[in-house]
């Protein structure tokens, strides 16, 4: 099949254009939404949401969204840049000036481009970090430790990720026309390495992990363990009041290498009770096998996408559509994969409510089964804490919700925990 270049441009514009007013409009709708129901506390939690928490809330959430306004707009401008006004284009032929076509040149673009487009991020980042989030006091990291925060994880991808995309690469160039089954191949042995070695080898590299020492805690979620047929290899505490006033608990790991992982925040905010019904909620991803279901769903869906790419890149009209000039002599494999990683986002941008929708599910599986196994109105209560301390707002626009929220509102939780038997 023959695509016209020209007919590719203005699909992947019409694309670009409709998927950013989609992303304003949704933003838009959630700014005046919350702003609109700022003065008073929904009736449901006026006894347990006092009104200045409920405004807190509002405000960071609508500051946030506002902020997230600016970069909507900004990562369509760079990643028109990058394509239709050619500065990918310009960035392999510069690269091609300096050095010799091949594999190192291949890898030498997709570094830079992602070293480039690093940066770029840097100022939001910044801004974030130390203004949006430092206004509602949440920030408790220093420039220096943010810094070396950067520098340790730039330095850990290029240690994983440069002889990954280098394998990959040379497939592409080596391994034929169906060199996107060792790939993928390559992809998936990579992503389940990863998920035993993160807790204890890369995790560690940026946070303090200590035994729980709480042995009443211990002896709570020791038998909440054994009642719902798990076994995790400790129970920590991570140090998460560093960097931020976020709370968190969370399974991590991947067979023997399980672990849970409590924030010392979330310690210092709830009870005994309250904290042992949060790993009830963890547990129960794990009894529905979510997390598997989504490593599954990933492997299928990298491997449509592999699919894809190794027909695309076969495709002349697939680089000039995209705003780059192909080379006759071959070697385009790095381009070939950065255009696609660059264009699939937006297309695949309108399935986002699918996506939410199934982890919504997820989560009221999650919370059904922390009410059966440790006490549902435990739950409630810990989620009010949670969503009042983290400032959550309470009052979403429900189109927003429904485009992007991958966990149900406050409201529509409650209100199934409390059919349970769960009420705060």
């Amino acid at each position: 099949m023959h695509v016209s270049p020209t007919l590719l441009a203005l699909t992947f514009a019409g694309l670009l254009t409709t998927s950013t007013l989609l992303r304003l409009w949704l933003a838009s709708r959630q700014i005046r939404h919350v702003a609109r129901h700022r003065a008073h506390v929904p009736t449901p939690y006026e006894t347990t949401i006092d009104t200045a928490a409920h405004q807190k809330a509002a405000d960071y959430t609508v500051a946030k969204t506002r902020l997230s306004v600016i970069d909507i707009g900004l990562q369509a401008a760079l990643l028109l840049g990058w394509t239709l006004l050619g500065g990918l284009d310009a960035l392999n032929k510069a690269l091609l000036d300096m050095m010799q076509p091949g594999l190192w040149q291949q890898v030498a673009l997709v570094v830079s481009f992602t070293v480039l487009g690093s940066a770029l991020e840097l100022p939001m980042s910044w801004y974030q970090t130390f203004r949006l989030e430092a206004q509602f006091g949440f920030n408790r990291t220093s420039l220096r430790a943010w810094v070396m925060d950067g520098l340790k994880g730039a330095a850990i991808g290029a240690a994983i990720g440069i002889p990954i995309l280098g394998t990959v690469l040379w497939l592409m160039a080596s391994a034929g026309s169906t060199w996107w089954v060792w790939a993928w191949g390559v992809f998936m042995g990579f992503n389940l390495l990863l998920m035993v070695i993160y807790p204890t080898v890369i995790a560690p590299m940026f946070n303090t992990f200590k035994p729980l020492a709480n042995d009443a805690l211990a002896t709570r979620v020791n038998a909440l363990m054994a009642r719902g047929g798990f076994r995790a290899k400790g129970f920590f505490v991570m140090d998460g009041s560093r960097r931020s006033a976020h709370a968190n608990a969370y399974f991590t790991g991947f067979g023997a290498a399980k672990r849970v992982v409590f924030y010392d925040t979330l310690l210092s905010q709830l009870s005994a009770p309250e904290v042992e019904a949060v790993l009830a909620h963890e547990l129960g991803h794990f009894h529905h096998k979510h997390i598997v279901k989504r490593v599954l769903l990933m492997a299928l869906t990298s491997l449509a996408g592999l699919a894809a790419l190794g027909w695309l890149s076969g495709q002349a009209w697939f680089y000039v559509g995209l705003g780059v000039e192909p080379s006759v002599q071959g070697g385009n494999e790095a381009l070939a994969l950065l255009l696609f990683m660059m264009a699939t986002p937006v297309a695949t941008f309108f399935l986002s409510p699918l996506a939410a929708a199934s982890s919504r599910k997820h989560e009221f599986q999650a919370d059904a089964f922390a009410a059966s196994h440790a006490n549902g109105s435990d739950l409630s209560t810990a989620l009010l804490k949670l969503y009042r301390d983290n400032a959550s707002t309470l009052t979403p626009d429900p189109w927003y919700v429904w485009f992007y929220y991958s966990h149900p509102p406050a409201s529509d939780r409650l209100s199934k925990l409390n059919a349970m038997g769960g009420a705060a």
